[in-house]
């Protein structure tokens, strides 16, 4: 399968908080054009903005084959899904987690909403990073009312607006 990786090392964060050393892979496992840079500068705001000075972390962008297999190997579920999080450290560790997000679903989400496909992929950054540090929320129509997604919605609205400023 073609792609691109690129690691990204920021010194700074996007987010007004200390700087956080944080090491963001993110690989592209399809002839997508995303701005990796982006997709890895969301993950540091939000990790610092969640009080982490320090982590590592892969995300990576799959298509609805790759991600149906991983939410069917996993969780049982034969179907695509946006995001998919994997924390893999214990309480007191460094934080080290995998964050996969499904490309094609993603972009029926945007389509849906009436937004632009680089929105929403930020907002699933956000939102899988918020798993990795242990959040979590209800299913179905209450999800939208959790304080996950009200928090996934604050980072995300700071995180624009720091890159349109």
């Amino acid at each position: 399968m073609a792609g691109t990786t690129a690691t990204v090392r920021p010194e700074r964060t996007a987010m007004p908080t200390e700087p956080g050393r944080f090491d963001i892979q993110v690989t592209v496992q399809g002839e997508w054009s995303v701005a990796e840079d982006g997709l890895a500068s969301a993950c540091c705001s939000t990790l610092s903005a969640e009080g982490r000075r320090e982590g590592e972390m892969s995300l990576t962008l799959l298509d609805d084959e790759a991600i149906s297999g991983l939410n069917r190997e996993y969780f049982g579920k034969d179907r695509p899904t946006d995001v998919i999080a994997f924390p893999l450290f214990a309480e007191g560790e460094p934080l080290v987690g995998d964050l996969y997000i499904g490309y094609e679903q993603a972009s029926r989400q945007a389509a849906e909403l009436g937004i632009r496909l680089d929105e929403e992929l930020l907002r699933l950054t956000i939102h899988g990073t918020l798993h990795i540090l242990g959040h979590t929320h209800p299913e179905g129509p209450e999800r939208v009312e959790s304080p996950m997604y009200r928090r996934q919605e604050e980072l995300l609205a700071s995180f624009l607006s720091s890159r349109s400023g």
